[in-house]
């Protein structure tokens, strides 16, 4: 941090006379619970072996629901750093991602902040959450910050804000249609990335125990026998839905101790309104699925649009 980056006062900082109003950091509760391993490869990522070394800000990727920012904050726990997170959205500017006028109620302008920014100055760790949801003009405002100048400028303010040497950064990546192509440029910053995929049903079995321990045990093995089937017919349920169709579940059991709704009963219906009638069905949904991508391969060149493979004016025979 350089020597006009100051503590002024709790959650401010003046920097070359500017006071700026700090994020709050998140509050980490959360075990990591499954594969140590990406953990271990995330903590690699975040490590400094030499004074001319830098830390590298990997891409967490995978399917929504899965844990990818839960790895995140299990990695700043172990480091034993604050977290901040920053929700990245198709309608992110720049100026969200860095530091923000507000109109105060004595009329003056005040500057905030964005989570990204306090971490950069308070050396904790950032989770740029759906980083492909971004632009690419806000993308291009952190390049700077990405590589070895390790540096970001607010236009706003007119600041050049170096970043504290504890700093540490990842990105999350849904696998999913409603997202942007990340720039080449950017990407190239983003290393290594990190896959991850659908847990294993013990794990799958922790982490539903872990969130909702008051389960009974023949309710968790419905919800785990269903996840496991849907990761085998590469269906997109996660862990996440999971808990969500227990919770559901659960309550409707607990609504009327009276006449209470049988377990089996309320699972199914929890099915059905969490995750809708087709989720009855996965085979299916997954025959489907296969139709609706298509079992034909894709074309490879120019000549597969106009030719069959066999066809004797192909280019390619």
């Amino acid at each position: 941090m350089s020597s006009s980056q100051q503590p002024a006062a709790a959650r401010t900082m003046s920097i070359e006379g500017i006071s700026l109003h700090l994020a709050q950091p998140m509050t980490m509760g959360q075990e990591w619970i499954g594969n140590r391993e990406i953990l271990k490869q995330l903590l690699a990522c975040w490590l400094v072996i030499d004074e001319r070394d830098l830390p590298l800000s990997p891409r967490i990727t995978g399917q929504p629901g899965i844990g990818k920012t839960t790895l995140a904050m299990a990695g700043a726990r172990e480091r034993k750093q604050d977290l901040y997170v920053f929700q990245c959205t198709a309608d992110t500017r720049p100026e969200d991602l860095l530091i923000t006028p507000v109109l105060a109620e004595s009329g003056t302008i005040s500057y905030h902040a964005s989570p990204l920014v306090t971490a950069v100055l308070t050396g904790s760790i950032c989770v740029l959450d759906e980083g492909n949801r971004m632009n690419e003009k806000s993308w291009a405002s952190l390049a700077s910050l990405l590589d070895h100048r390790r540096c970001v400028e607010s236009i706003i303010t007119g600041l050049l804000i170096r970043a504290h040497p504890e700093f540490r950064c990842c990105v999350t990546m849904n696998e999913d249609a409603s997202t942007y192509e990340v720039p080449d440029y950017i990407l190239s910053r983003l290393q290594p990335t990190l896959g991850m995929g659908f847990p294993t049903r013990e794990d799958e079995l922790a982490i539903l125990r872990y969130h909702l321990p008051f389960a009974p045990a023949d309710m968790l093995a419905l919800t785990v026998e269903f996840l496991q089937e849907a990761h085998q017919l590469s269906l997109e349920y996660s862990v996440r839905d999971g808990i969500h169709l227990l919770q559901y579940a659960l309550k409707r059991c607990a609504q009327d101790p009276a006449h209470p709704l049988a377990a089996d009963a309320a699972w199914r219906e929890s099915l059905i309104k969490v995750l809708g009638e087709e989720a009855l069905d996965l085979p299916t949904q997954s025959r489907k699925r296969k139709r609706a991508l298509g079992d034909q391969a894709l074309p490879r060149g120019l000549g597969d649009f106009f030719f069959e493979s066999d066809d004797p004016l192909h280019p390619g025979r």
